[in-house]
């Protein structure tokens, strides 16, 4: 019996070294099989970021229950937002920095295994049809080379509160969740891919506002309550305004700043035969450019003039340009919807259309084929501004 028991515990003790052995050679085949990838590459084989040729970001908007789509193809030479009626996509840096957050990132820390958890780290799949949950859903992030073929697919979820420069991470469809150390927070809002300052005017390059108030009376078509407004710089950097009581210091200094850092939230294309007039400077009273126009606000009389039911805003700069800003009708709900109400009236916090031409001074004939080029920009887009810069530039009644 003794030398039985012996038998058995020299082969106990025999097994334990061989676990303890294996163990020192091959310490990763006897960790917890959660933390088996922890530390590796997401995506190894990712390794040029200039193979990157479209890029897809998913939100989620809790508010409306609702995935907010966004998506930046190459093409013909340039970046542009595939899911904005290819809008071109001019912010540089964000796309370099998006492309370049997913390269090289690593599974740093595995904190689940469980599906349960997702919503709890903000990694639910926006895509996801199967989950019904409202709340939780993160940010999913595609990166696509020319073929079209997926070299990087990613979902990020919250930061990590007790962890600063990190944030929650998922493979979709997988259940595993990372936290990773990456300052990346991919936008799919349309105004921080495209460019930050539209009409690229300084304040210091401003000599002249004027801006024409009026009502249209669609039923009879013809204006009125007309009135002019017209706003001078002085050799010392003084503005005077006629008539002298048109508008307050602190009105001209907000409009002046409104311009110098103008934002588009939003853009709709024009009708191509619309645009082609503009960019002839003939414009036409044909029916796909009427209707185009009228839906926005905007209204061309018989001669050819063109009118917004908010009324315009001429800025003169010191090179001779002249841009005209005329405020057409409310953006409703999104900010690409059209207002189902053309009567309204904005507040502050609504969108408003837009309509940029560009022609030069009389007399400045160094200006014109600069406001050619500036007006052949502007004449393939409806813009869409906040209502808050639209509340500085408005004309008033």
């Amino acid at each position: 019996m003794k030398s039985e028991l012996a038998r058995t515990t020299l082969y106990v003790a025999a097994a334990l070294a061989l676990v303890i052995a294996a163990a020192w050679v091959e310490p990763e085949s006897y960790r917890p099989e959660i933390f088996s990838d922890q530390g590796e590459a997401f995506f190894p084989q990712f390794r040029d970021v200039l193979a990157v040729k479209a890029i897809e970001v998913m939100d989620y908007n809790e508010a409306e229950a609702v995935a907010r789509p966004l998506k930046i193809e190459f093409r013909k030479g340039r970046y542009v937002l595939a899911s904005h009626d290819g809008y071109p996509a001019e912010a540089r840096d964000r796309l370099a920095k998006t492309a370049a957050a997913l390269l090289d990132l690593k599974r740093d820390v595995v904190v689940s295994d469980r599906f349960e958890e997702h919503g709890k780290y903000g990694v639910i799949d926006p895509l996801d049809p199967k989950n019904p949950s409202l709340t939780g859903r993160g940010k999913r992030v595609t990166l696509r080379n020319a073929q079209g073929e997926v070299l990087a697919d990613l979902v990020f979820g919250q930061p990590v509160k007790e962890r600063a420069g990190f944030r929650y991470a998922r493979l979709p469809g997988r259940k595993r969740t990372y936290a990773v150390k990456t300052d990346a927070d991919p936008s799919a809002r349309f105004e921080d891919w495209v460019e930050a300052d539209l009409l690229k005017i300084a304040t210091a390059d401003v000599r002249r506002l004027t801006l024409n108030i009026y009502s249209i009376d669609e039923a009879a078509g013809r204006l009125s309550n007309m009135r002019r407004i017209v706003v001078s710089r002085g050799e010392k950097d003084d503005w005077k305004t006629e008539p002298a009581a048109g508008l307050s210091r602190a009105e001209i200094q907000g409009m002046l700043a409104a311009l110098d850092q103008l934002r588009v939230v939003a853009a709709r294309p024009k009708p191509p035969t619309l645009a082609a007039q503009l960019k002839a400077r003939q414009l036409q009273m044909t029916l796909d450019a009427v209707m185009s126009l009228r839906q926005r606000g905007f209204f061309l009389t018989p001669d050819g003039r063109l009118l917004a039911n908010e009324g315009e805003l001429i800025v003169e700069t010191n090179l001779g340009l002249l841009y005209n800003l005329r405020f057409g009708e409310i953006v409703t709900g999104a900010a690409e919807a059209v207002a189902a109400k053309p009567a309204a009236r904005a507040s502050s916090s609504e969108n408003r259309y837009l309509f940029v031409t560009v022609s030069a001074r009389q007399g400045a004939d160094a200006a014109e084929d600069l406001a050619r080029t500036l007006d052949a920009r502007f004449a393939d887009w409806y813009y869409v501004i906040s209502g808050t810069d639209f509340a500085r530039l408005r004309v008033k009644k």
